[in-house]
């Protein structure tokens, strides 16, 4: 089953940036298909492979980040190609 994930990350400290960017350069290094846009990256693929690389990275992070909030939505199916017609 393919997923995607929307990811947003906020440390809450005021050099915030720097864990962001470096969070987002980790997700690049994938071989999956990564979305970025100003608020949220989308990750898209095979869910256990996806939610394990996800998982270790939002780890990595937390332990480097005393206080940092992760914001995850998950949905079924590959939606990268989703184009609305409504």
């Amino acid at each position: 089953m393919n997923i995607s994930i929307d990811i947003s990350m906020y440390p809450l400290h005021k050099d915030f940036e720097k864990p962001i960017i470096q969070f987002i350069r980790a997700l690049r290094k994938s071989s999956f298909y990564i979305e970025e846009n100003g608020l949220s990256t989308q990750i898209f693929g095979p869910f256990e492979e996806v939610m394990a690389f996800v998982n270790s990275n939002i780890h990595r992070s937390l332990l480097e980040e005393k206080n940092c909030v992760f914001i995850l939505k998950i949905v079924t199916d590959d939606r990268s190609n989703h184009e609305p017609n409504y």
